[in-house]
């Protein structure tokens, strides 16, 4: 079987009531590896609670430019891309 691999941008809420966003190719993987302070310096300092944004693309550019995006977003922005997805 030649399954077609996908890339995801996400957001995951912290213990802090923070945001990280970032970006993979396997959203539960990931996860895994943040609550285990193994993905990000960040999410070892504030350990992630859930997923509160994801979406999918064809391309590791497409995600990676769609993190960069985000990133450059204001917190009211993000939670408006937030409400708007409902992960």
């Amino acid at each position: 079987m030649n399954k077609e691999k996908h890339y995801y941008t996400y957001i995951i809420l912290t213990e802090r009531n923070t945001l990280y966003c970032g970006y993979t190719d396997n959203l539960e993987k990931r996860f895994e590896k943040h609550k285990a302070g193994l993905a990000a310096k960040y999410t070892r300092a504030n350990k992630p609670v859930k997923f509160v944004y994801t979406k999918e693309f064809e391309t590791k550019s497409e995600a990676m430019k769609e993190e960069r995006r985000i990133k450059s977003l204001t917190r009211k922005q993000k939670e408006e891309l937030i409400s708007h997805n409902l992960c």
